[in-house]
């Protein structure tokens, strides 16, 4: 048993099956199905359930699956820690952000730290922060930024930074000219919405279920750009960071506060007790020293 043959035994079972599993490793399926093969004949255990649909993990897979994940992480940090030794000049910081932080928040701090340190590879990835707290766990993210009301305890947290959460609606709506609205005002409107997973979504869950009555969503969409032009158009009203809407070019939206204010606190979280490079912790500090100076 080795580590490539684990590696592809996990990709099957998250895949779902040999040819995805290819596809996602960028290799040849026959390649995967006789390391596969090979690892059973070994281990003399049939670790997969095989059929027209799906395969997933038998009993043993399952198993092995969680030994697969703990060598391959540790295999993986064994590699970054050895290279640091050489005294590697290049590194990697994969961090996911949430798309209202990814675009109005961050990239001046993206673009600082890769002024600062431009022999580093910046990977981000955009999710909502209920999935980037999965991809921390997994391994697939070093960093991410998450809400900070309840933290998990898996995961290790540093506060960002606090914002308003405005009603946005066109110039020409009723509460344009208010200086606040109530809840109960707010979703008496057809609603543009994020889909489920990101914190705005959250708020507007919590918010209906507290009421004992579904909103009217008029349409559901991740993409910030396409929600403004919805919401320009008269067909539903939204919510949004206060910046999202004070930044906005076109200047032909309003952020109107609700009644009770409602602000929400973030954090730049990694996973306890897991590895940090150089390269993630160079980050972590630019990050939180130019935070400090906001």
């Amino acid at each position: 048993m080795n580590l490539k043959q684990l590696s592809y035994f996990k990709a099957v079972v998250e895949q779902g099956g040999f040819s995805a599993a290819a596809r996602h490793l960028h290799i040849a399926q026959p390649a995967i199905s006789i390391a596969i093969r090979k690892l059973e004949s070994e281990l003399e255990l049939t670790l997969l359930q095989r059929s027209e649909r799906k395969i997933t993990a038998t009993t043993e897979g399952e198993v092995l699956l969680q030994h697969a994940n703990r060598l391959l992480e540790q295999a993986s940090i064994a590699n970054l820690e050895m290279n640091e030794l050489k005294g590697l000049t290049k590194g990697e910081v994969r961090i996911g952000i949430p798309s209202m932080l990814g675009s109005y928040y961050f990239p001046p701090f993206l673009m600082g730290f890769k002024h600062r340190y431009p022999e580093l590879r910046l990977s981000v990835f955009e999710q909502g922060t209920r999935r980037l707290q999965e991809m921390i766990r997994s391994g697939e993210l070093d960093l991410g930024v998450v809400v900070a009301d309840a933290p998990p305890a898996d995961l290790e947290t540093r506060f960002l930074t606090r914002e308003e959460m405005v009603a946005c609606v066109p110039k020409e709506h009723p509460f344009a000219n208010k200086t606040s609205i109530t809840m109960d005002e707010f979703f008496s409107q057809e609603l543009v919405v994020f889909k489920p997973g990101y914190f705005l979504r959250e708020f507007i869950d919590r918010f209906s279920q507290q009421r004992g009555e579904a909103p009217t969503i008029a349409f559901e969409t991740n993409l910030i750009p396409l929600t403004k032009a919805i919401v320009r158009q008269g067909f539903g009203i939204t919510t949004f960071l206060r910046m999202v809407v004070e930044q906005d070019s076109q200047q032909d939206l309003v952020a109107v506060p609700f009644s009770e204010p409602v602000h929400l606190d973030l954090s730049l979280a990694w996973k306890k007790e897991g590895y940090l490079s150089r390269a993630d912790r160079a980050f972590v500090e630019y990050i939180l020293e130019h935070v400090s100076r906001e």
